[in-house]
């Protein structure tokens, strides 16, 4: 093992026998301190491990890490595109990946990597490089979880291939127009469920696919039958020539590893130390509240306390988030609710409207815990702690532990490209305190006890908290 000067971690190529088989605010002099220069967008210490699959891949090649885009040859329309989103050079993670991504002959690609470090231009780069733009066939397909982070990828490839004639289309819900018979788009973007069914009607034809990405693998797999869905589609790409498999998840338990090496056998990989998965920018606290009835008196009065940029709150219960909603927007807040029991469309229009600042609140269940990106949001609600036992195919229903997990992938919401944010946890019981306790010691992170009695004692509280941290 050698570190190099960048703090990877670079392993021996892998040999035959190493190979798997097969997502009023702080006082304004705190501002900057809390939530960061606006113009980190690429920022990432992240220390990773890297291991090649293939032999021949030298660790000592100029181009086996690329400091500049343009040092991975790339065209000029794919340059201006990558450059007017706000990218002057490659992340971290950009510059071990984006090498082994785009070479060639291609090779499967499994990463490892949180949101904010930079993993979705990597792979919508490598879609944009890999498709030939004069032929109107689909050639990439990419698969995310939830049709919002499927909405959020299709953002980044139109924004980084404006100056490219791309083609594209997504494979969501409602989202095709009505009587289509075929779809041509060279990059399509959406959910497995609504990809199967598009491919066996033939409204999509893979026998051109050169790019298969999967997004949010681990959060898949915590959705009952998407991982099982995800095999069926890449069961369904061509074998008449070689397809590059593109997956990324931001943990690998064991289930994710097989998943992994099933999904994309002889892979290339770049992996997180499992201590870099870390919420060091985000100051988190928790409001002891007497009773369940208390916890909405507590969140109206935080927001007395607090004028943040955006929120995000995060309940059990789909009937809370609407309650919550209405009574919120009934005191004059601007707030919306979203959830899997609202349709598409209204789905769609809540988190655009949130994405443009039109809403300051948006109050959700665990749909969005994981790899929704909004800069904007500055402050994360734990209404309800997350449990293990929601999880759709966790297998014992009477486990009352709290999801550590999906507590991380909730606060990072807050906290984006190196910029501090804030997370605050209500508890009213002994039980829920002794989960948000679970919470602290998983986290390895303090949380931070705010008084809920008294709304000044409540704002010098967080305000010395904010500025010691």
């Amino acid at each position: 093992m050698e570190k190099t000067e960048d703090g990877f971690i670079i392993s021996a190529p892998a040999v035959a026998a190493d190979l798997p088989e097969e997502e009023e605010a702080q006082a304004p002099e705190d501002e900057e301190a809390l939530f960061g220069n606006a113009t980190d967008l690429i920022k990432s210490t992240f220390e990773v491990t890297v291991t090649l699959a293939d032999q021949q891949a030298d660790p000592n090649s100029p181009l086996f890490s690329a400091k500049s885009f343009e040092q991975l040859g790339l065209h000029q329309d794919l340059l201006k595109g990558i450059y007017q989103m706000g990218f002057s050079k490659p992340s971290k993670i950009q510059e071990r990946a984006l090498p082994l991504l785009l070479a060639n002959p291609p090779q499967n690609f499994i990463g490892q990597s949180q949101s904010g470090t930079g993993k979705t231009a990597a792979f919508v780069l490598t879609m944009l490089s890999r498709i030939d733009f004069s032929q109107n066939k689909t050639q990439a397909l990419c698969l995310a979880p939830s049709r919002e982070l499927a909405r959020q990828i299709m953002s980044v490839v139109v924004a980084m291939g404006k100056y490219t004639p791309v083609q594209t289309e997504y494979a969501i819900r409602d989202a095709l127009p009505k009587g289509a018979s075929r779809v041509t788009a060279q990059i399509i973007v959406g959910t497995p469920g609504t990809m199967i069914h598009l491919i066996k009607m033939r409204v999509i034809d893979t026998s051109e696919v050169k790019v298969f990405v999967l997004d949010e693998a681990d959060n898949m797999l915590d959705q009952g039958g998407l991982g099982d869905q995800t095999l069926r589609v890449k069961n369904m790409l061509p074998r008449t020539h070689p397809v590059q498999i593109v997956l990324f998840s931001a943990t690998f338990p064991d289930h994710v590893r097989s998943f992994a090496a099933k999904c994309a056998p002889n892979a290339n990989k770049i992996e997180l130390k499992s201590n870099e998965l870390s919420v060091d920018n985000i100051v988190q606290f928790y409001l002891d509240c007497a009773t369940e009835d208390e916890k909405y008196d507590a969140l109206v009065n935080l927001y007395h306390v607090l004028t943040v940029g955006q929120s995000i709150i995060f309940c059990q219960h789909r009937h809370t988030a609407d309650r919550i909603s209405q009574r919120m927007t009934a005191e004059g807040h601007k707030v919306a609710s979203l959830h899997g029991a609202k349709d598409s469309t209204e789905r769609d229009a809540v988190i655009d409207r949130f994405r443009e600042g039109r809403e300051k609140v948006l109050i959700t269940t665990n749909v969005l815990a994981r790899g929704i990106d909004v800069l904007q949001v500055n402050l994360v609600i734990n209404y309800d702690l997350p449990m293990l036992n929601e999880r759709e195919n966790w297998q014992n229903k009477n486990d009352v532990r709290p999801d550590i997990e999906t507590y991380i992938h909730r606060i990072g919401r807050t906290g984006r490209f190196g910029r501090k944010g804030i997370s605050i946890n209500f508890v009213h019981n002994r039980l829920t305190h002794e989960h948000m306790n679970m919470l602290q010691k998983g986290t390895g992170k303090p949380i931070i006890k705010i008084e809920t009695h008294d709304i000044d004692v409540m704002e010098e509280q967080m305000k010395k908290a904010l500025k010691a941290s």
